[in-house]
Formats: structure tokens, sequence, C-alpha cells
């Protein structure tokens, strides 16, 4: 099957970016293929968190140690393929636990322990990530059906160097089964979504995907059309270079049935502009986006928080950037990025320049001691301009230090 017509396994994408292949166990049975690959991870956090109140001056600090996940949780796949007709066909089941829960009596599970009410958590949750099907070929191109990754957002995450580490960015608390690397600074969060997508043949280099997404109620309380992602890249292999060049759009709209709403209708929309680079040993990575309606950047979601309820969109934008460079077995890295929110939701007040800014960066050493595992070590350093009502800012300092198997 050529991979190039379909968006490959996030394992796959994640193993690209380290020096080995992957291991996959392989089982072929008549003419079907059964390809078993995964990834487990280990991560200790020590996170400083600083929050200063604007109006007095007054800081409070407190640290924590954790045993945590990275941004990736533990990740199992199930990948079938064979042919017939004609068409590749490709069927993938994926699941995705982690190494927490949120027990206070140390060594048990988690079980209904959350004050007696019943509630349960995403703490020690089993994630399906991926579960769709696809066929196609190089004549024609590729339809998926099911759940996969997202279009808009793609390319960023899979580039960010966190993606193998932990980032250090205060959306997600630790311990967790995921942290948020760099997501909210630079970029927002793909997902993993309901989708029905087209993929073109490669041509030249020359791939698009559109596709049509599970919507969101994220104003109003109706859903008339399913949201809309497209998006377009362009790869290149030179004898001294190599890169991808990218664009991609969101859109999704809502209404209000009943017509009590404040606002008839609402459409979010986004746009994305990346570049990935690589020239020896050195690559580069520089990606900007921006969002009408599209929700808080500056939290991660698509959809959440896009609107204030009276129609009112929230304005997002960000802007990403990183180097790393090889030596050998141990990449180093550095990434920068920026997300602001202003009005909308939550952000609306006396001033119309409400916003709140997320910035932060990383610096990261990944080394490969064997095909197998990769060691990780970074520092992150976060700042969150808070313009509101509230009139708090942030300041977080997150170590971290770990490991990962690839297999």
């Amino acid at each position: 099957m050529n991979q190039n017509q379909s968006v490959r396994p996030l394992l796959f994408a994640m193993l690209a970016t380290l020096s080995g292949a992957s291991q996959a166990v392989s089982f072929t049975h008549n003419d079907i293929t059964l390809d078993i690959n995964g990834t487990i991870n280990g991560f200790y956090v020590n996170r400083e968190a600083k929050s200063i109140n604007r109006a007095t001056g007054e800081t409070t600090t407190t640290n924590n140690s954790e045993l945590t996940n990275g941004l990736l949780p533990g990740w199992i796949n199930f990948v079938a393929t064979t042919q017939a007709n004609g068409q590749d066909i490709k069927a993938h089941f994926s699941f995705a636990p982690g190494i927490n829960n949120n027990s206070q009596v140390v060594g048990l599970p988690i079980g209904n322990n959350a004050d007696g009410a019943g509630t349960t958590n995403p703490y020690s949750q089993i994630d399906t990530r991926n579960v769709y099907f696809q066929f196609g070929n190089n004549n024609w191109g590729t339809l998926k059906f099911g759940r996969d990754i997202g279009l808009f957002g793609q390319h960023i995450i899979l580039s960010d160097m966190t993606l193998i580490g932990v980032g250090g960015t205060s959306n997600a608390g630790i311990p967790y089964n995921t942290t948020f690397g760099m997501i909210g600074h630079g970029y927002m969060y793909t997902g993993f979504q309901p989708q029905i997508t087209y993929t073109t043949p490669n041509y030249g280099g020359f791939q698009a995907s559109a596709g049509i997404f599970q919507p969101s109620k994220f104003a109003g309380d109706e859903t008339k059309t399913p949201g809309f992602q497209a998006i377009a890249t362009y790869d290149w292999k030179a004898s001294a270079s190599s890169g991808k060049v990218w664009g991609g759009v969101v859109t999704q709209s809502t209404s209000c049935s009943s017509g009590s709403c404040s606002t008839d209708s609402f459409t979010a929309t986004g746009y994305e502009l990346g570049a990935k680079a690589g020239f020896g040993d050195f690559e580069a990575v520089a990606y900007a986006f921006g969002g009408s309606g599209l929700g808080l950047s500056t939290v991660g979601a698509q959809f959440f928080g896009g609107s204030n309820g009276a129609g009112d969109k929230t304005d997002s934008q960000g802007y990403f950037l990183q180097g790393t460079y090889k030596f050998g077995a141990t990449k180093i890295g550095l990434n920068f990025g920026e997300n602001k929110d202003k009005n909308g939701y939550a952000l609306t007040g006396a001033s119309s320049m409400n916003s709140i800014t997320n910035k932060a960066y990383t610096l990261g050493v990944y080394h490969s001691l064997n095909k197998y595992i990769t060691l990780v070590g970074e520092l992150n350093q976060e700042k969150i301009t808070n313009v509101t009502d509230t009139n708090f800012d942030n300041k977080n300092r997150t170590l971290s230090v770990g490991g990962l198997i690839f297999f």
C-alpha cells in the first residue's frame, strides 16, 4: 500500500523523527497482513508555578513532583492491510492507556474513589484514538471512514519535538496520561475525530486531503452541516536538503433551532501555514495560524470557547518556531511558541483589548539509546499574561527526564 496516500498512524510519524524505523510485528494469513506496534513512556516531572497578582504584585509559588506520561500516552496499534480488485485496503484500531490514576491511596487502582460520587475521570481511561478503514490506489486516491487524526493542525504537532517528551504547559495538570507539550503555545490541537476524508494521489510531491468531520455544538443548539477540514502539502527531497510546506483550513457552522438565541447562526473558521526544512543534521520548523470563533487557542482545544454566547467571536492567532540538530545518536532542540486570544469567550469586559497570551519555550535533549529506546530531558519555561478581569499572570518552570520505547 502506498503510505503517501493516507495519514499514517501517529506512531509512525513520531518514529520518523528518530533515527530508527518501526519494529512492528507482522503476521500474514491468506492475503491479509496484520501489523502490531506501539510505544510506552514514563517521566519524572518537577514543576514550579508562580501566580502574580497584577494589581498588588503579590506572588504565590508552588512546587510539585510527579511521575507521569509525556505528551503521548501509551499506544498500541493493530493495522490490517490487503489488496482486492485493484484497491489497497487498510483497517486500523489503536488503544492509548496511560500510567496514572488519581487514587489517593498509593498502589490502589482508581476504582470508584472520587469521594463516593460515582464519577469517572480521564486519568486511567483507555482512549480509542484510531478506528477507521480506508481504500484506494495510486490512480484516484484514497477514501477514509472512521476516527483518525484531524487534518487542521496535524503536521505541526507531528513536527513538535516535545511530541516524544513532556513540554511543560500548565493546561494539562500532572500527573496525567498526556501533557500538552507545546499545544496552546504556537498551535491548536488537531485531535482524533470522526471523519470521511478523501486524499489525492501524490503528484510529484504535492498531495491534498479534504473531508467532513463530526460537528461540535459550540454555539447554539443545532448543527445542520458537518465540519469541514482540508490541507495541501508539498514535499521535496534533494541531495543537500529536504522539507515540507503546507496550508490548511477548518470551518464549521451552527445555529439555534428555537430562535431564542441571541444570534441566529455562527460560523467558526481557521487557517494555517507551515514549513519544515532539513539541511544535513539541522532541521527548522516555522508555523502560524489564525482563527475566528475557532475556540480558545490558549487552551488548545478546537471549538472550546469560540463565542461568549452573544455572537461575539474569539479571535485567535499564534506562531511556532523550532530548530534541532543531531550529533550522532543525540538530538538537541529549542522551540518557541505564542498564542493569543482576545474578545469572545470570557474575554469581554470594560476593554475591547481584554486578552490572554500564552508563550513558552522548550530546550530538549533526545538520545537514541538503541533502536528501541529514546531517553529524554527537557526544560520548559511558560508565561501566561491574562489581561482580563482576573488580573493574574502566571509563570511556570517545568523540568522533565524520562524515556520511551517504540516497538
